[in-house]
């Protein structure tokens, strides 16, 4: 079974190539993240919604409510804000682990 991922954000440390190399099926978000780019990226078949800028955690929530079961991954080494903590299931800063290792242990998961 393929598992649909979708990068939002800028993608300087490589995180959907990892993914896709690990198999994943990759969908990019390169405008602002809100319900009509969610929807267009296929947030009701992801099973992974990788950001990769903390401005764009306004989405986070939008994401949440279109799929409940999509898991909520920040991979930036900015933090998130605090409204969002919540709702991410994962944090990750791309200085202390690599895009290889993230995308296994994701799809290890998913």
């Amino acid at each position: 079974m393929t598992v649909n991922a979708i990068i939002a954000g800028p993608d300087v440390n490589g995180i959907g190539d990892a993914l896709a190399a690990e198999g994943a099926s990759i969908t990019r978000i390169a405008d602002v993240v809100s319900t009509a780019t969610l929807e267009s990226a296929g947030i009701d078949d992801a099973s992974i919604l990788v950001f990769t800028d903390v401005s764009e955690a306004t989405g986070i929530p939008v994401a949440k409510e279109l799929n409940p079961e999509v898991r909520i991954v920040v991979y930036a080494d900015e933090s998130l804000p605090e409204f969002a903590r919540g709702q991410a299931d994962l944090a990750v800063d791309p200085e202390l682990l690599e895009p290889a290792i993230v995308a296994e242990e994701l799809l290890g998961t998913a």
